[in-house]
Formats: C-alpha cells, sequence, structure tokens
C-alpha cells in the first residue's frame, strides 16, 4: 500500500486527537469561557493558535524534518539531545504523566468521597497506571483502542454536555472576570493555550503514529510522512471544534456559577446543574477517559524515544519505568505538579514554537546556517530570564510574550551572520 484509506486515515488522525486531549485539554477552555465572559471567542482565538493550530504545524515540522531530534538538530547536536530530553521528560514522567492521573482522581474519586484517605489516591494511580501501561505496551495498535473505541466514547459524552448547555442553558455569556481577559483577551487566551502542553506533545507524537501507520501496511517513508500530516489536520479539526463547545460550556456556567477557581469547577457546576447527581459520574467518565488516552499515548512515545536512544533498555523495560516513575510523582497531587509545571511551560514552550516556525520555512531557513542557533539562544535565553527575573523590562513582557522581540532579534542576527556564505541545499538538510 502506498495511501492508507480514508477509514484507516480518519481513525489515525482520532487516535492522535486521543493522545492530545487529556487534562489540560478538558480544564482550560471551560475555564477560558467562565473568565472571558463575552470575551470568550476573542480568547478562544488566541487559545486555538497556541492550543490547535501549533500542534497541527508541529506535527507537521517534526513529521517533514523526521522527528524532534532531527529538527533540534540544526541547532547543535547537543542542544538536540538537550532539548528533546527535557522535552520528554517535561511530557512525559515529570508533569504530564503524573498529572493524567491526579486530575481524573479528583474528578472521578473525590466528588463521591469528599475526604478520601491517603491510600485511596496511592490505590486509583497504581491501578490507573496499570491499566494504560498495558494498553501502552502495543503501541502499533494504539488507532485500534484510542482511535476505535476510547476516543468516539468521549466525543460522545463530551456531545452530551454541550447539547445540554445548548437545550438548557443557566443564562447567556457574563462579563469577563479577570483584568487580562477584559484588556487583552487573544493574547492571555494564547497564553493559557500553553498549558495543554499540546505544542511540546506534538513534537513527540509523531514516533508513535508513524508505527501505527506503518502497521496498516505503509512502508514509503514519504507516504508515512504524509499520512502522519494527514492525521495532525484531522486531530486539529476535532480539537478546533471540542474547544469551542468547551468554551462555551464555560462561558454560559461562568455567568451562572461564578467564583470557580479552576476548570474543573466550571464543569462540575455546570453538569451538577444539568443532570444532578449523574452529572458527576458523566464529567467522571469523560476525565477517566480522556486522561487514560492521554496517558497512554505520552508512555508509549516515551518508551519508544528512550528505546531507540538508549537500546541497552527494551521498550517494555522502559515503558515499565516511565508508568512508575509517573506513578511516584503523581501521589503528589494535583496542585503541587501545576506548580511546576508553569514555569518549565514558560521555558519550553517559546523554544518550541520558533522551531516549529523555522522548520516550517526550511526552504528559506537553510540558505542562513546560523539562523537556527542564535534564534534559539536568544529565544531560550529570554524565556528562562522571563521566568526566573517576571519583572525583568523585556518588550512584551508584561504580557506574557517577552521572548518574542529576542526571537525576531536571534533571527536577523542569524541572517546576518550567515550572509558571508549562505548554505548549500546539502547544509540544509
Amino acid at each position: 500500500m502506498t495511501r492508507l484509506s480514508r477509514r484507516d486515515q480518519f481513525f489515525v488522525g482520532l487516535t492522535l486527537f486521543s493522545m492530545f486531549f487529556g487534562a489540560g485539554n478538558l480544564i482550560f477552555p471551560p475555564l477560558l469561557g467562565a473568565q472571558a465572559g463575552t470575551h470568550t471567542w476573542p480568547a478562544m482565538a488566541g487559545m486555538a493558535l497556541s492550543a490547535v493550530v501549533l500542534p497541527v504545524l508541529g506535527v507537521v515540522a517534526a513529521a517533514q524534518a523526521g522527528g524532534l531530534p532531527a529538527l533540534a538538530g540544526r541547532v547543535h547536536p547537543k542542544f538536540a539531545a538537550f532539548f528533546t530530553l527535557l522535552a520528554y521528560l517535561s511530557i512525559g514522567p515529570c508533569l504530564a504523566i503524573p498529572r493524567t492521573a491526579t486530575t481524573s482522581f479528583e474528578m472521578a474519586v473525590i466528588p463521591f468521597f469528599s475526604d478520601p484517605p491517603v491510600w485511596a489516591r496511592a490505590l486509583y494511580s497504581l491501578v490507573f497506571f496499570a491499566a494504560a501501561l498495558a494498553v501502552a505496551l502495543k503501541p502499533d495498535q494504539l488507532s485500534n483502542r484510542l482511535g476505535k473505541v476510547t476516543g468516539p466514547v468521549l466525543l460522545a459524552l463530551i456531545c452530551i454536555i454541550t447539547a445540554g448547555c445548548i437545550l438548557h442553558a443557566p443564562g447567556g455569556y457574563g462579563a469577563p472576570a479577570t483584568a487580562e481577559y477584559a484588556s487583552h483577551p487573544a493574547i492571555q487566551g494564547f497564553l493559557d493555550g500553553y498549558q495543554t502542553m499540546d505544542t511540546i506533545a506534538a513534537l513527540v507524537f509523531g514516533i508513535v503514529i508513524s508505527l501505527n501507520i506503518r502497521s496498516k501496511g505503509i512502508t514509503k517513508d514519504r507516504a508515512v510522512v504524509s499520512a502522519t500530516i494527514r492525521a495532525g489536520w484531522i486531530a486539529g479539526a476535532v480539537l478546533l471544534t471540542v474547544y469551542a463547545a468547551l468554551a462555551h460550556v464555560g462561558a454560559v456556567s461562568g455567568a451562572a456559577f461564578p467564583g470557580a477557581a479552576n476548570g474543573a469547577q466550571v464543569l462540575t457546576s455546570i453538569t451538577s446543574w444539568l443532570f444532578g447527581p449523574a452529572g458527576n459520574l458523566l464529567l467522571g467518565m469523560v476525565f477517566v477517559i480522556a486522561c487514560f488516552n492521554t496517558c497512554t499515548g505520552l508512555i508509549s512515545s516515551c518508551g519508544e524515544h528512550f528505546s531507540v536512544q538508549f537500546p541497552r533498555l527494551s521498550y517494555r523495560t522502559w515503558a515499565c519505568l516511565f508508568a512508575a516513575v509517573s506513578f511516584a510523582i503523581s501521589i503528589a497531587g494535583l496542585n503541587t505538579i501545576l506548580k511546576i509545571s508553569v514555569p518549565v511551560l514558560g521555558m519550553l514552550y517559546p523554544v518550541a514554537i520558533v522551531l516549529i516556525t523555522l522548520g516550517l520555512a526550511q526552504r528559506w531557513a537553510c540558505r542562513f546556517r546560523r539562523i537556527y542557533p542564535t534564534a534559539v539562544l536568544f529565544t531560550g535565553a529570554a524565556s528562562v530570564a522571563g521566568v526566573l527575573f517576571p519583572n525583568l523590562p523585556l518588550p512584551l513582557a508584561d504580557v506574557g510574550l517577552g521572548w518574542v522581540v529576542p526571537a525576531l532579534l536571534g533571527t536577523a542576527l542569524g541572517i546576518l551572520l550567515s550572509l558571508p556564505g549562505t548554505q548549500t541545499a546539502e547544509n540544509g538538510r
């Protein structure tokens, strides 16, 4: 075969959506709607850029480059090793994987047991990671499990909640609840989109998606890359639709039930109002399935990468190791994990954005051999400085985009340094 059938292509795309759509994807769009109120749609446009468009472009850039290590290697081999390691650890066992267990526990267990004992969290996480690991041990079969089973079930449950809000809304949109959403909703929505972690995840999910494509009989590299890119666009379309639905749910919920501290509380309020006690059960199922899908995809992606980079341990061993470490970290609780994730993502996300942008413009960027190192250096330095020193007087720092001008300066400097001897096509590959 040289091309996936339309049916198989759709299910591979739905598999990628299922891998993307986890805890943060459920929490942040409803909170955006609740806080933005009448400014929900400008804010949603900003979030769509950072949480839909950039992840899709990340899939495209990584697929065309041959994976994240190859894309980051255009900066320097040592940088590629370092950044790839940070990316996999952040969307893997250090942050994103543990968050799937803690979030689903707080949404599926705590509503029914207001003060569960400490051992209950540990027992839940143990069962959760054991089940996810069992599915992840066959990474080439994820399209048959996530794409054809759990993904469609998740979409059906979200449709029930959305339909309830459309047919029986508690009210209209209220006024913006925060100064940021009142003054610059699109920029704030863009920054909140960081928390989904999908732009970084997009750079690493391709390794598992390509396995599923090859399991369908596609063997030529070019065909695998094309199918991976099409899967990215399908996943992006589904993500955008679901985000818009959840933002609307949050907007009507925020006006009727103000004061929610996070997106989970926003969803809890509206589902309880719509469906009564059954609403907690419905919402718990949504969170468990979404977090389970993402956890499985992350364990598979991390296991595949590390088994290739460090082949002394098998894929099965790496997958078990990541599940065990994630289980241990998850016991710390959701709030602790979120406190760590915000600054880490603030450092990594801008660099990922610059890499993706340059990767998409490779036909132009390859003519300037210094452009990758200088652009990434300036971006990374500004991102780290912005997190460590929040009051640093960088342009646009007041809206959380202090890295943008340094990135542009680094790009311009790279062009200037490359002018005496532009790269050949060979150097640009």
